[in-house]
């Protein structure tokens, strides 16, 4: 009697635009066949998390990724779609440096396989989220897909907060990066993609803005070093993606052909464990 076949869950982390990487492992895990029984996901993680959970190939991603990015003109189109109902509710608060709200932008931009809520998931996925206020990570699993995944990719000074279940949530990658560890326990082989990257120098003194990502992504890169000193997934990869800015999205021709060796790795990693399984 053969044994069964392994269970894989896979950690998407967050990272902006580089996060459009993770476009390449899902593709690897399509062509060997396997359907992961768990997703975790961070900000841009999130969002690739929803769209796999959902049902969508990694083929299908890219396609719709693509025809999204690619033209200047249906982003614009799109984000002037996600603008304020009224000019009540763009002033409300007062204007101020990170007034985009996220989640009327994920309903402009998300497609229609991606469902209003976690129930409607055909696999289980858990979102990371910031507690502003509580001063911890939270966790969502159910009810409003969309608000979740908006807090989760709440990036400070770009988009507003997200209030869900009374609390005040920002970027899920602030307290979680690639949040690998919600998925111990629930699958037999741990997958973990980590797009953060890190500043690399250039031929110009990095600017305020620059500066401010850089040292975000410092911070994030010291926790994910702290989370593996504790404990590791089966497999963790970090693709290429340091040269690209958090929100360089129009690139997303360049982040993929950057990155995608991604996909052999993953792969040959998933062999080799496989190997070592039997």
């Amino acid at each position: 009697m053969s044994a069964p076949d392994p269970t894989f869950a896979v950690a998407f982390g967050g990272g902006g635009a580089r996060g459009l990487a993770h476009i390449h492992a899902i593709e690897a895990l399509d062509e060997l066949g396997i359907r992961p029984v768990a997703i975790a996901g961070s900000s841009i993680g999130a969002i690739m998390g929803a769209g796999m959970a959902a049902g969508m190939t990694g083929r299908q991603i890219r396609a719709y990724a693509a025809t999204m990015l690619g033209s200047p003109t249906e982003v614009a189109r799109r984000v002037w779609g996600s603008r304020p109902g009224s000019i009540r509710e763009a002033v409300a608060g007062g204007f101020r440096f990170g007034q985009f709200d996220i989640v009327r932008i994920l309903k402009s931009f998300l497609p229609d396989a991606v469902p209003a809520t976690f129930e409607e998931l055909k696999i289980p996925l858990s979102i990371t989220g910031t507690d502003y206020y509580g001063h911890s990570l939270m966790v969502m699993e159910q009810g409003d897909l969309i608000s979740a995944i908006g807090a989760s990719a709440a990036i400070p000074a770009v988009f507003r907060p997200v209030t869900r279940e009374d609390r005040l949530l920002v970027d899920g990658g602030i307290h979680n990066p690639v949040p690998f560890d919600l998925l111990t326990g629930k699958a037999e082989f741990v997958i973990a993609i980590d797009v953060v990257g890190a500043p690399e120098e250039g031929d110009k003194p990095p600017s305020a803005i620059d500066l401010m990502f850089g040292a975000s992504q410092l911070m994030m890169q010291s926790i994910i070093d702290a989370k593996l000193a504790i404990d590791q997934p089966d497999i963790f990869l970090r693709p290429p993606v340091s040269k690209f800015r958090v929100l360089d999205f129009m690139k997303i021709n360049q982040v993929l052909a950057e990155t995608e060796a991604l996909k052999d790795e993953l792969k040959r990693a998933v062999a080799a464990i496989a190997e070592q399984r039997v």
